[in-house]
């Protein structure tokens, strides 16, 4: 007979424990690391690059951006700004993982900067699951997925610290019940701190970096 919850609970108590020195490193650099994940198609490339501009002479940001294939993602990091941008090609993992963020940290001198910026594989499922030793989650919904994601994706709502909800500029358009969202996301994850932005207008994005740099400056 497969034993395959004794496996899988080794492969997650393995991650945990790099994800714990992935950590121990970040703090003794004294960087703010966040990891941002989402859906494909809800923004975390967008937000990052209307963030990176805003934070120039305020902080000194790093990426590592996580994706299936390419490097379309840091490239565009780097080009808005970021003073390093490390790219993770999975090669069909869809998430994540601590090993992974582990190779990438060994290519960045971390006491060069301030805040990391992680951003995971477009995914609704695996990337709640595997811890990578940020100090922050972060989750991106963006109003044209629909309002119902907080009810058919509990876990990845339950285990975040603060929720963008992006392309508001889209709400006049799409038929996107804010309460009934909220209402699924409070229910998960009570006074979970939260944005509402647009990438296209700059709605929100002022208190998101706020956020950013209040938390950086913590460390």
């Amino acid at each position: 007979m497969t034993q395959n919850i004794p496996i899988v609970e080794n492969i997650m108590n393995a991650n945990d424990r790099l994800a714990e020195e992935n950590r121990a490193r970040i703090n003794a650099a004294g960087v703010f690391a966040i990891n941002i994940m989402a859906s494909p198609g809800a923004g975390k490339t967008s937000l990052i690059e209307q963030t990176l501009p805003r934070l120039k002479g305020k902080l000194r940001v790093a990426t590592i951006d996580g994706d299936i294939a390419t490097s379309i993602d840091s490239d565009r990091a780097a080009a808005a700004g970021a003073q390093a941008a490390v790219q993770i090609n999975t090669g069909g993992d869809c998430h994540l993982d601590a090993v992974m963020l582990r190779g990438a940290l060994e290519q960045l001198d971390l006491t060069q900067f301030d805040l990391l910026i992680v951003e995971n594989v477009g995914n609704l499922v695996c990337p709640a699951g595997f811890k990578l030793g940020t100090h922050k989650s972060v989750l991106i919904a963006s109003v044209p997925e629909g309002d119902d994601k907080p009810y058919k994706y509990p876990g990845m709502y339950r285990g975040v610290d603060a929720l963008v909800i992006n392309k508001v500029d889209l709400l006049p358009y799409i038929n996107f019940r804010m309460d009934y969202f909220k209402q699924g996301v409070e229910v998960l994850n009570p006074g979970v701190t939260t944005f509402e932005t647009s990438c296209r207008t700059g709605d929100g994005l002022d208190a998101w970096v706020d956020w950013l740099i209040q938390n950086a400056k913590r460390k």
